[in-house]
């Protein structure tokens, strides 16, 4: 029995001051709206963001290291045209061809977070 019955966000950690940089990548070029956060939770810094059913919460974490493996895995409807938006924000896509039934590449966010874009092979 299967008790989980979806994923509601994915926490990735920033350094403090940088919500600015998180702004323009999470909005500016993925695309996703930003939620306002609980005052108490607004306290502590970061930003939310999210689109539909897909939401990443963006931490202040005081000994920022970036997450270089562990990743989320983003499914988008057009890899082109994504690859094609980060190529004009002048991000840095690593394509990869090595996961069977989807085309993918990966992205490192303004600090370092590695994230995965997944468009399925039909």
């Amino acid at each position: 029995m299967t008790l989980l019955t979806g994923i509601h966000h994915v926490q990735l950690a920033m350094p403090a001051g940088n919500e600015d940089a998180a702004r323009a990548f999470y909005v500016g070029v993925l695309g996703l709206s930003e939620q306002p956060k609980p005052p108490v939770l607004a306290a502590r810094g970061g930003a939310w963001f999210a689109d539909g059913t897909v939401q990443i919460h963006l931490g202040v974490e005081a000994d920022f290291r970036p997450a270089r493996k562990a990743h989320p895995a983003l499914l988008v409807a057009d890899l082109d045209a994504f690859v094609r938006a980060c190529a004009d924000a002048g991000i840095s896509v690593k394509s990869d061809d090595d996961l069977p039934g989807f085309r993918h590449c990966y992205v490192d966010d303004p600090f370092g977070n590695r994230l995965e874009f997944l468009q399925p092979v039909r």
